[in-house]
């Protein structure tokens, strides 16, 4: 709750434009997160996420937050 309210004042997100993008305010779960390095413990990050195509990466996540919503909540997408 306390994030919720602190977010609401001037100057606390950096980017007021990156508050768009949580999962609360698009109705799906998030995508996926990864970091470096590309490959940890057997595990790869996507190559789509690796080929700096910013329209395919943007359609890779929603297509990715889609199905992670389907498959846990359901319900989200009924509303």
């Amino acid at each position: 709750m306390i994030d919720a309210i602190i977010r609401l004042l001037p100057g606390t997100i950096h980017d007021s434009e990156s508050a768009i993008l949580d999962s609360f305010q698009t109705g799906l779960l998030d995508a996926p997160l990864y970091t470096r390095p590309a490959e940890f413990e057997g595990m790869k990050v996507p190559e789509i996420l690796q080929s700096g195509d910013h329209e395919k990466i943007r359609k890779w996540r929603h297509e990715e937050a889609t199905r992670r919503t389907q498959e846990r909540r359901p319900d989200m997408l009924e509303e």
